[in-house]
């Protein structure tokens, strides 16, 4: 099977994995009735049956020790999203009749190609995100995990195929030069939180200025997290952009996926808030007057 069979039968490959994300959470909820109590997640036992399906009700379930979230979190939606935007940029060449595939398409492959290996090569951090360490794996998790990430992230490259975009060499390096903005932002500030969490007082960090807090931990007020409370959203959102430019803007479809982004991570923004606030109490108030923007400095 050609990889451009992805393209003409996108609708029913992402058809079959919502019934199979449906399939495993009615698996995943079953499975939970019989969960020790320690097993649940903080937000998913709340007793509503429709709630508690979406949220999810067991916090790491395994068969046998494979992890379940876990692999779900990074194996099949990045990795599938990947093969797609390569299906996307080989239906692109076979259609147009072209020996290479367009500028526009070279470059939304390789920003989220580099985006999806940071994931993998960087894969222990996702160990201390909120999906890990706090919300049950229900239908709201398989449901991103499998269809939302590899179907609609793609998205760009999709649109790409039937309305192809000349990108100019100066606009290319113009967009070149955002995307890699963000990934400096992004990547800086998690290896940054990332090392501080290992190792605190690692000679490297000594010059960050922290806040103790009543856990024992440290919150960081300087550096990157010094400049707003989420920079890792910050230059996620800034790649987001970065992707959807080389589509231009005569559609706004290519533009869906940073739009949905900046809600998504406005809302889990206000999620940290709240735990961050419950957790840390006086030190987070603290933190919040010393480190005032949220995400966008000046902003927000």
């Amino acid at each position: 099977m050609e990889l451009y069979y992805l393209y003409n039968h996108f609708l029913q490959f992402a058809v079959s994995a919502t019934v199979f994300s449906v399939a495993l959470s009615i698996y995943l909820y079953v499975r939970s009735l019989k969960s020790s109590e320690e097993e649940l997640s903080p937000g998913g036992n709340s007793g509503n049956i429709i709630y508690d399906f979406f949220m999810g009700r067991e916090l790491n379930p395994r068969i046998g020790h494979f992890d379940l979230k876990y692999f779900c979190e990074l194996r099949p939606g990045l990795i599938g999203w990947v093969v797609i935007n390569l299906a996307m940029l080989l239906t692109e060449m076979k259609v147009h009749r072209q020996s290479m595939p367009s500028l526009s398409m070279i470059l939304v492959n390789t920003f989220q190609l580099l985006y999806v290996v940071d994931a993998l090569w960087n894969e222990e951090a996702i160990l201390t995100t909120m999906d890990i360490t706090h919300d049950g794996f229900g239908f709201m998790l398989a449901f991103g995990d499998l269809v939302w990430v590899p179907f609609l992230y793609s998205l760009q490259a999709f649109y790409l195929v039937n309305h192809p975009h000349e990108v100019s060499w100066p606009t290319a390096c113009a967009i070149l030069t955002l995307n890699f903005l963000g990934y400096y932002i992004f990547r800086g500030a998690n290896s940054q939180k990332n090392a501080f969490r290992r190792n605190p007082k690692d000679p490297k960090l000594a010059h960050l200025k922290v806040i103790p807090t009543a856990t024992g931990k440290n919150l960081l007020v300087s550096g990157w997290w010094g400049l707003v409370r989420h920079p890792n959203y910050l230059g996620d959102i800034i790649m987001a952009l970065a992707w959807s430019l080389p589509c231009g803007f005569n559609h706004i479809l290519p533009y869906f996926y940073v739009m949905y982004f900046i809600g998504l991570l406005i809302h889990r923004e206000a999620r940290d808030e709240h735990q961050c606030k419950k957790k840390y109490g006086l030190a987070w108030e603290k933190y919040c007057q010393r480190v005032p923007y949220r995400i966008f400095p000046y902003i927000y």
